[in-house]
């Protein structure tokens, strides 16, 4: 079985382990083989459900165990306000394209262009580097104070696994007042295998940007001639991008309420995923949090929401960590959200495509030195909280809900505001 590195509570530690998974790896670390000169990452996703921004983790990962727990909700990235970089991390409901080019020939890279095909965008794509931020003035009575730091209190269940009933051994339970950091790391285990995609860095243009900040047509694709163009980004860098690595639709995932108390959910199998996983999370009556996921082995389930590579999925699907590509419906299980609250995330998981020019010759000891390579990530995900139809409360048929649901909603624990309180938040 291949699992991460557990989550670490210690923040020095936590930000190292993102900084190493962040790192380039499509390259064999070979003596005969070159990085390219010139590498494009290209970032596709489609939200849909909620669509509420709620974390607060970047395109590499959170800084902390606790921004990763808040992963499972969905990421904050400014999506309202239009088209900007990095929508595909933020959850925001849309079609959303990130771009990011460097070369090795021009490290401090301005401005470059990407020529799409015609039915994504009508003109050329500009990319812009970020523009260094001034640091903030500081004044002669200005204080550093180090807060004390407070255990979180509370306790966490995790239930996993499709089906009508809770099965035995469940739920694992961690108490924040007195786990240690071994059984914090051991109850937050969680498979992960995502690469580096689109980002901002200095002498790296990205696009969208303040300059060019189009958004995607509803009726857009990407499938179709690419190419790249700058200083010092080799003359040819053009690819190919095939249906599989098209936006995908939206999953449109339907609820139905059994009478044995499980959920079921279901929805039509999107023609281009490779895998799928489920990730939930709400609060009980006791004011404890609730985790879930669809994995038939436990696994918290912190690094699955987001772009994985092939390989790992299909390594997690004969895991049976994911579901596979026609999987069509999942239970939740009764009891595990009995007051029926909680906030689920799915994700289909797309086809990454790696191109690189010249190919790599089929002798492994051979030299390699390619002139440009692109990496592309496909996603499509949808929120929605258990018991609520697309556009809808729960018990909504239309208009507003009796007195008495009001009530009775009112007096239900809000699973943000306990996360909070678990947090001192």
């Amino acid at each position: 079985m291949s699992i991460a590195s557990p989550l670490r509570l210690h923040p020095l530690a936590w930000c190292a382990a993102c900084t190493l998974l962040a790192l380039p790896s499509q390259v064999p670390a070979q003596a005969n083989v070159k990085p390219p000169v010139a590498q494009a990452w290209i970032d596709v996703a489609t939200f849909s459900g909620l669509g509420m921004p709620m974390g607060g983790m970047g395109a590499e990962g959170g800084a902390s165990p606790m921004s990763a727990l808040g992963g499972l909700f969905g990421r904050s990235g400014g999506a309202s306000g239009g088209n900007r970089f990095l929508n595909t991390q933020s959850m925001a409901a849309g079609r959303w394209v990130d771009v990011t080019l460097s070369t090795r020939s021009n490290p401090g890279l301005g401005e470059a262009q990407q020529t799409v095909p015609a039915g994504f965008l009508p003109a050329p794509l500009k990319l812009l580097a970020p523009r260094e931020a001034r640091p903030a003035p500081s004044t002669p009575d200005e204080r550093v104070e180090d807060p004390a730091y407070e255990r979180p209190k509370g306790r966490l269940l995790m239930y996993w696994g499709c089906g009508a009933t809770v099965r035995a051994g469940q739920p694992k339970v961690l108490d924040f007042a007195t786990a240690s950091a071994a059984e914090l790391g051991q109850f937050f285990q969680a498979r992960r295998a995502t690469q580096r995609g689109a980002h901002s860095a200095a002498g790296r243009p990205h696009w969208p940007n303040a300059d060019d900040a189009r958004l995607v047509p509803a009726t857009a694709t990407l499938v179709g001639e690419h190419s790249f163009s700058g200083s010092g980004v080799p003359a040819g860098f053009t690819f190919r991008i095939p249906e599989a690595q098209d936006l995908m639709p939206a999953l449109q995932v339907q609820q139905a309420r059994e009478g044995n108390g499980a959920t079921t959910l279901s929805w039509a199998p999107l023609p281009t995923a490779r895998g799928y996983f489920i990730a939930a999370m709400g609060a009980n009556a006791r004011e404890e949090m609730v985790m879930w996921t669809s994995s038939e082995l436990p696994d918290s389930g912190m690094g699955l929401v987001d772009y994985q590579t092939n390989p790992a999925v299909d390594r997690w699907i004969n895991d049976k960590v994911l579901m596979p590509r026609d999987a069509s419906r999942c239970a939740v299980p009764a009891g595990v959200f009995p007051e029926g609250q909680a906030m689920l995330r799915m994700v289909a998981f797309g086809h990454e495509l790696n191109l690189a020019h010249p190919p790599r010759p089929a002798d492994p000891r051979a030299p390699w030195e390619p002139q440009w390579a692109v990496k592309v990530r496909v996603k499509s995900v949808s929120s929605l909280m258990l018991g609520m139809e697309s556009g809808g409360m729960p018990g909504m048929a239309g208009g507003e809900p009796p007195a008495d649901a009001k009530k009775e909603e009112a007096q239900r624990p809000k699973p943000l505001e306990v996360l909070r309180g678990i947090f001192g938040r």
